[in-house]
């Protein structure tokens, strides 16, 4: 998807993929730094530590409480910091600023793959770590009417409900599930990803076809057993794939400082992903 779209673009860029293990993340910016990286992606858990190891964070990003997006920025002679694509030579003076571009993913995707109005919704958020507590503290921000947050440890559930009538106090936000229909059942966990794993869900306490529209933020397989079970109750169904395109492209802009080739980015996402296109 961003080789595509660096190619589209005409940038003499490389996208890469690298295993970090967590404790190295610091030393790992680091390296990037010094080699003069135009910019990373990161993914869980780096989410949540870069915030605190990279120079500068954006204030977006400081909301939602994660980093997913790094921008390399040099000192230039005026003394105000600028994207290293701005420089014909490396300057001496280089930094690291973390911006978080999954949010507005999250809420665009569920507008367009599922036609979803967020604001007055009712909505059963299954998850709060990393992705989950991001899109968690975004819905409230647009305005949905009620948020029921369901985790394995009610204890951090408890922490970004606390968080979000401070913030949000217009969202009633409550921990378990809900006692009547939603308009969203999405999933932020990573229960999907393997055959075998069981749904992320109580259907005893929540029976699915009181979901109006079911978003499963795990884009392999392209239908997790939640989704699937979901189709067949009726549910309106999307799977992650809109979320992961919206965040890319709008790393690809902040990296470039140009419009992402989004069509570009969706059909090679689509290829890589499932060998044909993007529904």
């Amino acid at each position: 998807m961003q080789n595509a779209g660096i190619l589209e673009l005409g940038l003499n860029w490389l996208y890469l993929a690298f295993e970090v293990d967590p404790k190295d993340l610091a030393e790992a910016l680091e390296g990037a730094r010094r080699m003069n990286f135009i910019g990373l992606n990161l993914t869980v858990p780096h989410k949540l530590l870069a915030l605190e190891l990279v120079d500068d964070v954006d204030p977006a990003a400081r909301a939602w409480g994660a980093v997913n997006t790094v921008v390399f920025e040099g000192r230039g002679p005026t003394g105000a910091w600028q994207p290293l694509r701005e420089f014909a030579s490396v300057p001496k003076e280089v930094r690291s600023h973390g911006y978080n571009t999954d949010a507005d993913a999250i809420t665009r995707s569920l507008r367009e793959d599922l036609g979803l109005e967020l604001a007055g919704a009712k909505v059963l958020l299954l998850g709060v770590g990393g992705a989950g507590r991001t899109a968690a503290l975004k819905l409230a921000a647009e305005g949905v009417a009620e948020l029921a947050l369901v985790n394995r440890t009610t204890e951090k559930a408890g922490a970004v409900a606390a968080e979000i009538r401070e913030r949000h106090p217009q969202t009633r936000v409550s921990l378990g599930y809900p006692p009547g229909a939603v308009d969203l059942l999405l999933n932020a966990t990573s229960l999907g990803l393997k055959a075998e794993d069981e749904l992320p869900l109580d259907e005893n306490q929540f029976p699915l076809p009181q979901a109006r529209t079911v978003y499963d933020m795990i884009y392999r397989p392209a239908e997790t057993p939640l989704l699937r079970k979901a189709k067949a109750a009726g549910c309106r169904t999307a799977n992650g794939l809109g979320m992961l395109l919206y965040q890319g492209a709008k790393a690809l802009e902040l990296w470039s400082g140009r419009p992402a080739p989004l069509e570009v980015m969706r059909r090679a996402l689509a290829e890589n992903v499932y060998g044909g296109q993007l529904r």
